[in-house]
Order: structure tokens, then sequence, then C-alpha cells
């Protein structure tokens, strides 16, 4: 048996951007840029450790948004031409930087093989269907992915409409079964925000257990005997693990993690930015610059302006991932051996991140974990990968201790979704989850437009509830597009309701929005009763 556990968790969440009413929509390349450098490179990662046969253990959220925008064939194909353009583009950098910058002439054919593998995946071997890929690895045990509320939305600002945060619950988890064909065992609450009386909706959900941020254990009452490093279960019955604060930074801090290293490619400097118009109009076809996935340039130093960046070395990057995994699991042996001498079980160290952290903002994050996963289970005997589910097979004489409200924002609450840019989104969010309910208990036999209709409400509520939109607009990043995104959702939201309410219910314009709103097609709108 091994000394101790680590658990390590991927939490993999977008808001649902699909806009079919556009040829091309800037904000859909926030999904198209995560399945190619973190979704398909980590399911890239994991094939290659099946084969040959290293075990590794990791525990995912794939959200309903994520998932439905992986499964929707309008998205699917476009994500198909975003992949053929890439391909075209790398090749056509191949020439340019033979002609002009021939020091880059063979990072330009990294990209061609490298985006012709993730299109070859995707397309070839998976039947573009990312899912799937996703459920091989989790028939084998090895892959334990949870569920998470319909949209993302903040439960804790819902508690003013108790019927909204089950709604959000209870959908994410019907998700869930449709499109992995078993129950899920646990949740990833948005946010990682808890709200003490919530376990009622999760335990009617089926769900057995989360995950707080680290002061959720911490300052739980009782204080937990093991901190962070053992699970608790609440007086509501639901199983709580702890975030590890040491394990996460030293992953997640761009200052002292190891994304900041300087041989690491550096994710803000693109040739969308740089490059001559002319020379990439063909690829930004609404004509508006963006980042296109092509970067030549290392981290370099600290504080070293885009304009002085060095040039990439793939060989030296790969190098300082093998050496960053060696010593990640070199300090969880320490760890772990120090907290077994003061434990009566062994410790589970829970390092969870944003999946897009591996990949997207680091872009050498998946070979990290390939790195990491083959020395743990070649190098030594004192740490092993567990998902949850395992380890509460193996342990359940759990403290019962009630954990406080916490998130794993910015100072570990919730001022990053209430603030002065967000705070105004909340007395209309909590006036259509009254209204929602409203309409739930008043319909009790509606007639087939009607049932189309409430339950097209029901989308257009969960969409605007996202926690997303508050998060961008206290950001400051896209803004307008997350407040559009709130007032669209709210807008169509009281043109349902009014029009139900009134008895001027048109078929015409209900068949728009759904096409619009489409997420969640077997959602019951009596959940809000």
């Amino acid at each position: 048996m091994p000394v101790g556990y680590w658990c390590p968790v991927l939490h993999a969440h977008l808001p649902y951007v699909r806009h079919p009413e556009y040829p091309e929509f800037l904000e859909e390349d926030w999904f198209f840029e995560a399945l190619s450098e973190t979704y398909i490179p980590i399911l890239r990662v994991l094939d290659g450790l099946v084969r040959d046969g290293v075990e590794y253990r990791l525990t995912m959220t794939l959200s309903p948004p994520l998932v439905s925008m992986m499964t929707d064939e309008l998205l699917v194909g476009r994500y198909r031409r975003y992949l053929d353009r890439l391909v075209e583009l790398a090749l056509r950098e191949t020439e340019r930087t033979r002609r002009e910058q021939p020091h880059l002439e063979e990072m330009a054919w990294w990209y061609v093989r490298e985006f012709e593998d993730v299109r070859r995946l995707f397309s070839d071997d998976w039947g573009s269907n990312v899912v799937n890929a996703f459920r091989r690895h989790m028939d084998s045990g090895r892959l334990e992915v949870l569920t998470c509320a319909a949209t993302h939305g903040f439960l804790p600002l819902m508690d003013a409409v108790p019927e909204a945060v089950r709604a959000q619950i209870h959908v994410g988890a019907e998700h869930y079964r449709k499109h992995f064909d078993r129950d899920p065992a646990g949740i990833w609450l948005p946010e990682c925000a808890y709200m003490p009386g919530h376990e009622v909706f999760l335990r009617e959900a089926g769900l057995r257990f989360s995950f707080l941020e680290a002061h959720g254990l911490t300052e739980a009452h009782p204080q937990p005997s093991f901190g962070v490093h053992a699970p608790l279960v609440s007086p509501g019955g639901i199983v709580f693990f702890g975030r590890d604060m040491e394990s996460s930074r030293q992953v997640w801090s761009s200052e002292s993690g190891y994304p900041g290293d300087f041989d690491y490619r550096e994710f803000y400097k693109d040739i969308g930015w740089e490059l001559p118009w002319d020379d990439l109009a063909a690829f930004l076809p609404d004509g508006q610059r963006k980042n296109l996935g092509i970067k030549y340039h290392r981290v370099s130093g600290r504080g070293v302006d885009l304009a002085h960046k060095q040039p990439y070395v793939r060989a030296w990057a790969m190098d300082k991932a093998a050496v960053h995994a060696g010593n990640f699991l070199f300090n969880r042996e320490k760890q772990i051996q120090h907290l077994a001498a003061h434990m009566d079980r062994p410790p589970i160290v829970v390092s969870p991140y944003d999946a897009e952290l591996f990949g997207h903002w680091w872009f050498e994050g998946p070979q990290f974990l390939d790195f990491l996963f083959r020395k743990m289970h070649h190098d030594q005997d004192v740490v092993k990968p567990i998902t949850p589910s395992e380890y509460l097979g193996r342990f359940d004489d759990l403290e019962v201790c009630q954990p406080p409200m916490s998130t794993w924002g910015e100072h570990g609450y919730a001022e990053v979704w209430l603030n002065e840019s967000n705070g105004w989104i909340y007395p209309h969010l909590d006036m259509a989850a009254e209204r929602m309910v409203e309409l739930a208990r008043l319909f009790h036999e509606p007639d087939d437009l009607q049932r189309r209709a409430l339950n097209q409400a029901a989308r257009e509520l969960l969409l605007a509830q996202s926690s997303d939109w508050a998060f961008i607009m206290a950001t400051g990043t896209a803004v307008e597009y997350a407040q559009r995104r709130t007032r669209d959702h709210l807008g169509r939201f009281s043109l349902l309701h009014a029009a139900l309410e009134g008895g001027g219910l048109e078929e015409s314009m209900l068949r728009e929005i759904e096409a619009r709103d489409n997420l969640f097609p077997n959602i019951d709108y009596r959940v809000y009763r």
C-alpha cells in the first residue's frame, strides 16, 4: 500500500457560445482553442498512457455547456473548418519563415505536424466525438468524470430562489446521465462555491461528494483533525474534499509556479497580432485580429517585453517539463511522508485546476502530466494517484463537520461575482427565477406549444445565470459580450413569459429562439416546481 494518495482534478468548463445567426463568431474560438490546445492533447496523453501500460488516475469535470458544444453538429462542423485553416496557415508559415525568418522554420513545421495530428485524432480516430473519447477512459476506471451545475451558475447568489439552485443541480445531473450513460457520483460546484444547506439538492440528484477551497475545510466546525488532507462529511450528508494549496500553487502560479519558466512558450506573442494584415486576411474572415495559435517565442525572462522575447525551442521546453514533473513528484513524496507521520490514515493531496491551464495557458501542461504519471508509475511507491470514488471506497470513516460558505475566487468568497461591475444583474436574475417558478406551478397541463415555450424559458434562465458573465464583467475582458449575453437571455425569457401569461404565443417566434439556444433538448420545466 502507498504511503498516501494524489488526486488531480481538472475542471473543464467554457460558457455556452453558439451563434448560428453568424457565419463566423469570434467568441466561438474560445471553444476551438480549448479543444485544440487542452482537451484533445489531454486525451492524447491518456491514450499514450494506456498504450504503454502506465497506471494513472485522473478526475475531470466536463461541464454541461462544454459537453453540449462538443456534441453540437454546427460547432463540430465549424471546428473541422477551423482545423483545416490551421493546417493551411501552418503550411504557409513554413514557406514564409523559410524566406523571412529561417530560424523559425523548424518550429513552423512542428505546428504543421501538431495541427495535422489534432485533426487526425478528432476526425479519423474519434469520429469527431470527443465525449466518446473521454467515455472510453471512464469505462476503464482510470478517469472519473464529474458533473457540474447546468450552466455553471454561481449557486450561493441564487439562494433567494431555492428552486433555481435545485434546477441548476438537477438539470446538470440529468445531462450527465444522458451523455455518459451512468449516474454521476460527484459534482464540481461552479467556482468551487458552496453554501450550507445546498446538500439537500445534491442528495436529491444522487450526488455523493464535491470539492471546497482549503478554507472550506480548515474553517469548518468543528475543525477537522487532518485539515484538507482527508475529506469530511457535512451534517447534510455530502462528502467534501479540500484543495491542497501547496500542490496547486506549484502549478498554477505564473509567478512562483512552473508555467512562468523562461523556456516555456509565451502565450501573449501570437502571429495573429504581429504579421502584416495581407499575410493573414484569409485566416481572419470576420475582419478582426485574434490569436491564431502559432507562437514562436518563449517566456525568456521575468519582465521581458514582448518585442524582446527569444525563440521557442521545443526540446528545451520538454526537458523542463520533465524536470518539473520530477520536482512535483519529489515534493508530493516528502509532503505525504510528513503528513502520514501525523495521521491515522493515508493522506490524500487534492490538486484542483482549471483544465484549460494545461495546454491553452501553459502550453506544455499536457506533457507535464504525461511525464508526471509515468514517473509516478515507474520511479517510486510512496504516492499513488487516486479518484475520489476510489478513495471513498477504501476510507469511509469520515469526520462530521459543517463547512462555511466559500469559493476559490479571489479572497475566498463571492466578491468576484458580486461587485460594482456586475451587481446589477442579480435583481433581474432573481425576478426571472421567481417568474419561472410561478410558470412551472401555473401550467399543469400545457399544450405542446406551451410546453415548448416553458422549456425554452427554463433554458434562457439557465443561460442567463451562467457565472461566466459576471466573471467576465469583473475581469474586464469581453465585457460588452458578457453584458449582451445576460440581457439577451433575460430578454428572451421575458418575451416567453409575457407570451405564456398573455396568451400571445407564436410558434414562429418560439422556433427561432429554440434554434438559437438549443442546449438541454430534454429539459423539463417542471424541475422548477
